[in-house]
């Protein structure tokens, strides 16, 4: 039998925490491990609780929740964080990315929706629908904010592995990939895993931002 996807539930308000839980624990597959009402609980109990995903609200007192999974992210590498938002394009949703969250989606889900989120970064992937990759990027390219450090270069990075970045900061899939280049899915997938190396990102939503970050993709 599988072991149920452990998921920590970060929210300020008890009432969604409570909400959280119960649609959780009622999922084939799916179970809660703690509530945090705080960043620094969240920090403390994914540490303790080693949830394999963490369900994280932005706006919370003591630590907010960018600040939460950046510690998290960089201190588990193994724990996944899905950042839940109240607006479609919240100004803090591209920095929960750059921090290392796997993706993100609306409070507003309709629940179904959010149990499949759930599995989804559970399995090591990024919730990131190619039609949101390219708007929130280049919403947030476009944004003038605080001077951040150079981004690293791509100086290893093969032309093969430049191509492949291109077209996954362009919202393509795997299949639409390796149809596009005419390569095998494995190759594919070989080629990804080069680029999360080389470029020290932990999956696809931090290797778009990579793409437009180094300017090998503008926004269009």
């Amino acid at each position: 039998m599988t072991d149920p996807v452990r998921v920590l539930v970060a929210d300020d308000q008890a009432l969604l925490r409570g909400s959280f839980r119960v649609l959780v624990d009622t999922a084939p597959g799916l179970l809660t491990v703690g509530e945090a009402g705080t960043g620094a609980e969240a920090v403390e109990l994914a540490a303790s609780q080693s949830p394999d995903v963490v369900l994280m609200d932005v706006r919370m007192p003591e630590m907010d929740g960018i600040e939460a999974t950046r510690r998290i992210c960089g201190e588990l590498p193994d724990v996944r964080v899905l950042i839940l938002t109240t607006f479609d394009l919240d100004t803090y949703v591209y920095s929960a990315l750059r921090a290392g969250a796997s993706g993100f989606l609306l409070k507003d889900t309709p629940p179904a929706d959010l149990l499949s989120a759930i599995r989804i970064v559970a399995s090591g992937e990024s919730l990131l629908a190619p039609t949101v990759t390219r708007r929130l990027i280049a919403e947030f390219v476009r944004r003038p904010g605080p001077v951040q450090p150079p981004p690293a270069g791509l100086d290893g990075v093969t032309d093969r592995e430049r191509e492949v970045l291109t077209l996954i900061a362009r919202g393509l899939s795997n299949t639409e990939l390796a149809a596009h280049l005419h390569l095998s899915p494995a190759t594919v997938k070989t080629h990804i895993g080069h680029l999360l190396a080389k470029l020290q990102a932990r999956d696809r939503a931090q290797l778009v931002i990579a793409a437009y970050e180094t300017g090998l993709v503008t926004p269009r």
